[in-house]
């Protein structure tokens, strides 16, 4: 079953780039063509380099690791955070602080502190405190959870990232470059490829461009979070098995994902061969979408 379809990729307004004054040459063989002065993305590239990196990031989580998602434009942070949570993966959606993967250390304490507020207000210890002393502590409990709520549980540096908007999250891939931590995002015409390792061409600035290639990837590592449960309870012990939590409502969707596959992959092969493999199709779809769009 494909990760995602072309006809999703262009309802979601994946194909349009940035005006033709405003690119990276370095972009150009991820470019199809232009269109009333809008660049368009080939889509058909997208699809191979969206395998790419969801095959990736799911082989990551598989074995183990974190991604850390990071958008923090208001088109990307609903979907982000959204997305984040439902796999149970760390993001960042507020603005980016300097040194939060290159100097960790010291955001762990301040993830500490928050922790400890957090466990004071759960015990009732403000209430000894003055009102002076508790709207003190109040106010740096919400700063920190503005800023570091959602890498709250993160007890290390992230195996890889998904970042929405490489130009604007420049310091972010900046910090995980420095520490070779992949790099997965969104790479939109006037973006610099040489930044990233696992590119998806397409639109950062759209909101349901944004949205569609946050789930993909939330998917990828809802996939390897399944991958890691199964060679666990492989290598479980019996009496091990029966104490194993309930699937959450996303593990039960995969599952459910998975066992449909065989039914209908007979009956949509040749629609699918159809509608998306000749190329001439996106072209088509592409000029119609941008007609009406731009």
């Amino acid at each position: 079953m494909a990760v995602v379809t072309m006809r999703q990729l262009l309802e979601s307004g994946v194909h349009f780039g940035h005006q033709t004054k405003r690119w990276n040459p370095k972009m150009k063989r991820y470019i199809l063509t232009e269109r009333n002065g809008i660049y368009i993305i080939d889509l058909q590239q997208t699809l191979s380099y969206i395998d790419r990196a969801y095959d990736f990031v799911k082989e990551t989580v598989a074995h183990g690791g974190t991604v850390l998602f990071i958008g923090t434009k208001k088109q990307a942070q609903e979907a982000v955070e959204e997305q984040a949570r439902r796999v149970g993966m760390p993001y960042v959606k507020e603005r980016w602080l300097g040194g939060m993967l290159t100097n960790f250390s010291t955001v762990y304490k301040r993830l500490q502190r928050l922790k400890e507020l957090e466990e004071i207000e759960l015990t009732g210890g403000t209430e000894v405190r003055t009102k002076k002393e508790q709207l003190v502590l109040s106010r740096e409990k919400a700063k920190l959870e503005r800023t570091l709520g959602g890498i709250r549980d993160m007890a290390r540096v992230p195996s890889a990232v998904w970042i929405v908007d490489t130009k604007k999250e420049h310091i972010a891939v900046g910090e995980a470059r420095k520490l070779n931590i992949p790099v997965v995002a969104i790479l939109d015409t006037n973006c610099d490829p040489d930044e990233v390792d696992y590119p998806i061409p397409g639109n950062d600035d759209a909101i349901r461009s944004a949205a569609l290639l946050t789930r993909v990837v939330a998917d990828a590592v809802g996939a390897g979070l399944m991958a890691r449960a199964g060679a666990s309870a492989t290598d479980a012990k019996p009496e091990q098995l029966a104490t194993d939590e309930p699937l959450t409502e996303w593990e039960q969707e995969v599952l459910r994902r998975d066992a449909e596959v065989p039914a209908e992959a007979p009956a949509e092969a040749p629609v699918e061969a159809s509608a998306e493999v000749p190329a001439e199709v996106p072209a088509e779809a592409v000029q119609d979408t941008v007609g009406s769009s731009v």
